[in-house]
């Protein structure tokens, strides 16, 4: 990886789900910066066993979720995209980092206590010093940029502050994070309810487009979808499941808001789902395509399995021996 370039770090849970949201809003903008950034995308399968997983399908969808990023864009030659479980330095950094954590600002975590409430039979440790594995995620690849949502923004801050304690007390060993704030896309609300972002954890699966939905699927939702009784499309904040159709149609034919509004005057809300629906189903068939032929190049994915966990390993390791060095652990012997 190239020094000049600055890094940026993500990390997805593997529900081998992604939605129309997180494509339009995130991922398709992600395939812009691999030309000027060095960007590691890691699926954080360690993340997601805080909650109990069936283990085949724990598999299937980290395997579907890599897929995925692969076929929307995201080139595995310029980017790292690799399983958390599969680069060991994740876990040997987090102890570390658990011991420069106080057990004070973990209690003020957010989504502890949300978890917590959702999960009240396996209230685990692991659930307690997530946002210490996540830190230890970020800080190993010396990152300059996290693209972070508002519900992201505590972790990073804890980050931040971890970081910036161990370097006070052993010197300039990790880079600080910033939040990278990059071009917004769509926003994208959910069908049912346009008030609250389309979710891939919703329970009402009417309310989101999965990226690899069959077309038939995804114009049964569209036309589904929540309007309202005065049959007029036009955007406005009265009028929030219309707006809502307008933005997806928008950011899936390139067309401005006076174009698409123009172009559905007249127009019944049942034609103006037809369109919206037909408008999807074909800005995602390259990409259904695309997955459907990696499916079935399983040598290829296994390869860059292999060759990517390879190359996360590489980096992290010159922060961990550095770590470890600093620290006080002996030298490994190679």
């Amino acid at each position: 990886m190239a020094d000049e370039k600055k890094t940026i770090f993500s990390g997805m849970q593997p529900s081998g789900y992604i939605t129309l949201g997180n494509y339009l809003g995130a991922l398709r903008n992600w395939t812009k910066l691999q030309d000027e950034y060095n960007c590691l995308y890691c699926i954080v399968d360690m993340h997601a066993i805080t909650v109990r997983q069936d283990p085949v399908k724990l598999r299937q969808q980290a395997r579907k979720l890599l897929i995925q990023y692969i076929a929307s864009g995201l080139d595995p030659e310029k980017n790292i995209i690799y399983y958390q479980s599969h680069v060991p330095q994740h876990a040997e950094l987090g102890w570390v980092l658990n011991c420069f954590t106080y057990m004070g600002e973990l209690n003020r975590m957010t989504q502890f206590k949300e978890k917590s409430a959702k999960h009240t039979d396996n209230i685990n440790a692991g659930l307690f010093t997530y946002p210490v594995l996540m830190a230890a995620d970020i800080l190993l690849y010396q990152a300059d940029l996290v693209p972070v949502g508002e519900d992201q923004r505590q972790h990073l801050e804890i980050t931040r502050d971890i970081a910036t304690r161990f370097n006070s007390i052993y010197g300039d060993v990790f880079t600080i994070p910033e939040a990278y704030i990059g071009k917004v896309g769509a926003r994208v609300m959910a069908l049912q309810d346009p008030t609250k972002k389309m979710s891939k954890s919703d329970e009402n699966k009417n309310n989101s487009i999965a990226l690899l939905d069959e077309p038939g699927v995804i114009m049964s939702k569209i036309k589904k979808a929540v309007t309202d009784s005065d049959n007029e499309v036009r955007h406005g904040e009265d009028k929030p499941g219309v707006t809502n159709l307008l933005n997806i149609y928008c950011a899936v034919t390139d067309k401005t808001m006076e174009e698409a509004e123009r172009e559905f005057a007249g127009s019944n809300y049942g034609q103006f789902k037809t369109a919206v629906g037909e408008a999807v189903v074909a800005s995602l068939e390259p990409i259904q395509a695309k997955a459907k032929e990696l499916e079935q190049n399983k040598d290829y994915i296994d390869s860059i399995i292999k060759n990517n966990a390879e190359r996360a390993q590489r980096i992290a390791n010159r922060t961990l021996t550095k770590v470890h060095r600093k620290i006080g652990f002996p030298d490994r012997i190679r």
